[in-house]
């Protein structure tokens, strides 16, 4: 399904060239579960950028379901990234102004969908996350834990082929953080691939594979 070769991506800091990525080569197949683990500054967020086409590589190739996505233009990356990849980060990034609902409803509000499909799916995955009772407050009414949940439905709402999770349980409570982890492997049990970018050995060691990554590489 994602197929890197010797993927580079450099950043300019001042008048020099930092490697953030250096000659990675990885592929991960449909329906896998993924950690990625290493120190910070390893490279794994830049690497979970690149392979959510929020970030490009500065050499090599990026090949997802056989399709070359690494020089689609910035239009045609926003419209796959839209139907095929979901996100959940560290710091939920929910909407302050709309509820639970809206939330997760946004995304299918961006992609046109009807509103009578937007009400029953977004319905139907906050009775699955057991915030029925949650879906008219806003996030500033929600715990970590909830809000984190609400931020997993609104990624899984379009129904992605791949699952990215950048640090999802970073901001939670040990109990909120496993809540949050057995949804997201729900999920990757439902057919979705996923990419869990995480500090925490004990939650790394969950995944069917573990990537470790050191001073931009795989370790």
């Amino acid at each position: 399904m994602i197929r890197l070769e010797h993927v580079c991506r450099n950043f300019t800091v001042g008048d020099q060239i930092v490697p953030a990525l250096d000659d990675i080569s990885l592929e991960i197949g449909k329906g896998e579960y993924v950690s990625v683990m290493g120190p910070s500054g390893s490279g794994k967020s830049t690497l979970l950028n690149l392979v959510g086409l929020l970030d490009r590589p500065s050499s090599g190739a990026y090949t997802f379901d056989g399709i070359d996505v690494t020089h689609l233009t910035d239009a045609a990356q926003a419209l796959f990234r839209r139907e095929k990849i979901g996100f959940v980060f560290q710091f939920f990034h929910l909407v302050p102004r709309l509820t639970a609902i809206e939330n997760i409803a946004l995304p299918m509000l961006l992609a046109g969908m009807p509103r009578e499909e937007r009400k029953e799916r977004s319905g139907k995955l906050l009775h699955d996350l057991g915030l029925e009772a949650r879906a008219n407050h806003k996030p500033d009414q929600l715990s970590g834990g909830q809000r984190q949940r609400v931020a997993i439905a609104r990624a899984a709402v379009m129904k992605p082929a791949l699952l990215l999770a950048d640090e999802p349980t970073g901001n939670l409570d040990r109990a909120s953080g496993m809540e949050v982890v057995s949804l997201l492997e729900k999920l990757n049990g439902e057919g979705m691939t996923l990419v869990l970018v995480t500090h925490d050995p004990e939650i790394g060691r969950r995944a069917a594979r573990c990537i470790r990554m050191l001073d931009g590489r795989l370790d």
